[in-house]
C-alpha cells in the first residue's frame, strides 16, 4: 500500500477524491458568535452588574459616608480582625502546603494517596460544618472545651477559633498549586545536586524554590483572597460579637440586616477591590505558571 492510499479516508472508495480533513473546533460564524454573545451575556448579568453595583452603592451617598461607613469602631475591628486572621493563616497554609508539596512529588511513601485525600478535605466539607467540628472539639461542651476554659483559654467564639477555621477552609490552596508542578518536573534536578554534594538546605533553596516559586505566589494569593472573604466557617465560631469577632462579611452581613445599606456596601467595596486586586495578580502569575510549565515540558 503507497503513502497515498495511507491519507485517503478508510471509507472513501478506491480512485476517489480525499476529503477535506474539518478540523473540530471550526464552526460556522453564526455558532461562534452565538456561544460568545452567551458568554458575555451571561458574565454581564452575573458579574459586571453585580460588581458595578456594589461600588455604586458604596459611593451613591458620597464619599462622605463611605468615609464614613469604613472607619467607624466596628468596621475597623472587622477589617483588622480579618487581617489578622489572614496573616496568621496564609504564612502556616504557605509552611504546610510546601512540606506536603515536597513531600508527595519528591518522595514515595506508604499512605500518599491518604495524605493526597485529606488535603482535598476542605473541598469537600462545607465551611459550615468545618466550624462546628471546632465547636464540638473547643466548644463549652465539646471534647476540650472545658480543659480550655478551667485554663482560662478561649478558642471559640474569639480569635483563635477564627484563626482555626480560617487555616482549615485554606489550607489545601498552597499545595494543590504546588504538587502537579513539582511532580512534572521530577527529581532529576535534585538527584544531580545530590551528587554534587548539596545538602538539604541547598536543595530546597537553590534548587525546588527557584523552580516553583511563581506556582507558589500563585497559591499564596489565592489563600490570602479565601482567608479574608471567608464567611460559613468563621460565622460559626465568631459568636458575632460586635467589635471583637466580627470579620469583614460577618460585619458586612450585621450592618446590612440591620438596614444601613451604605454602610453594608462601602465595607462590601473593600473586598470587592481585594478581589479585583487578586484576579489581576492571579492573572500575571498564572502566565508564569503556564510559561514555567511550558519550559518543563519541552524540557522533558
Amino acid at each position: 500500500m503507497s503513502s497515498s492510499d495511507l491519507s485517503l479516508p478508510a471509507t472513501a472508495a478506491p480512485g476517489a477524491a480525499p476529503r477535506p480533513i474539518r478540523n473540530a473546533t471550526t464552526e460556522a460564524p453564526w455558532v461562534k458568535w452565538t456561544l460568545v454573545g452567551l458568554v458575555l451575556a451571561f458574565m454581564t448579568f452575573f458579574l459586571f452588574v453585580p460588581l458595578a453595583t456594589v461600588f455604586f452603592e458604596a459611593f451613591k451617598k458620597g464619599w462622605d459616608v463611605y468615609a464614613a461607613a469604613v472607619t467607624e469602631p466596628d468596621a475597623l475591628s472587622a477589617i483588622k480582625l480579618t487581617l489578622i486572621a489572614a496573616v496568621i493563616s496564609v504564612p502556616l497554609n504557605l509552611i504546610f502546603g510546601v512540606a506536603a508539596a515536597w513531600a508527595i512529588a519528591k518522595f514515595d511513601f506508604r499512605g500518599k494517596n491518604v495524605l493526597l485525600t485529606l488535603i482535598d478535605l476542605p473541598f469537600s466539607v462545607s465551611p459550615v460544618i468545618a466550624g462546628l467540628i471546632y465547636v464540638l472539639i473547643f466548644g463549652l461542651q465539646g471534647w476540650f472545651g472545658s480543659w480550655f476554659i478551667d485554663n482560662d483559654m478561649k478558642i471559640i467564639f474569639a480569635v483563635p477559633g477564627i484563626v482555626l477555621a480560617t487555616i482549615f477552609v485554606t489550607f489545601p490552596f498552597v499545595a494543590r498549586e504546588l504538587i502537579p508542578l513539582m511532580q512534572a518536573q521530577g527529581t532529576e534536578q535534585e538527584e544531580a545536586a545530590c551528587v554534587l554534594g548539596a545538602n538539604g538546605w541547598q536543595l530546597f533553596w537553590r534548587v525546588t524554590m527557584p523552580n516553583v516559586k511563581w506556582a507558589l505566589l500563585y497559591g499564596v494569593i489565592l489563600c490570602n483572597a479565601r482567608a479574608m472573604g471567608e464567611f460559613g466557617a468563621v460565622s460559626v465560631v465568631s459568636g458575632h460579637i460586635r467589635g471583637q469577632t466580627n470579620t469583614m462579611p460577618l460585619h458586612i452581613e450585621i450592618v446590612y440586616n440591620e438596614y444601613q445599606f451604605a454602610a453594608a456596601f462601602a465595607v462590601a467595596s473593600l473586598l470587592a477591590s481585594l478581589a479585583l486586586v487578586t484576579l489581576i495578580l492571579k492573572y500575571a502569575v498564572e502566565q508564569r505558571v503556564k510559561a514555567q510549565k511550558r519550559v518543563i515540558t519541552e524540557i522533558h
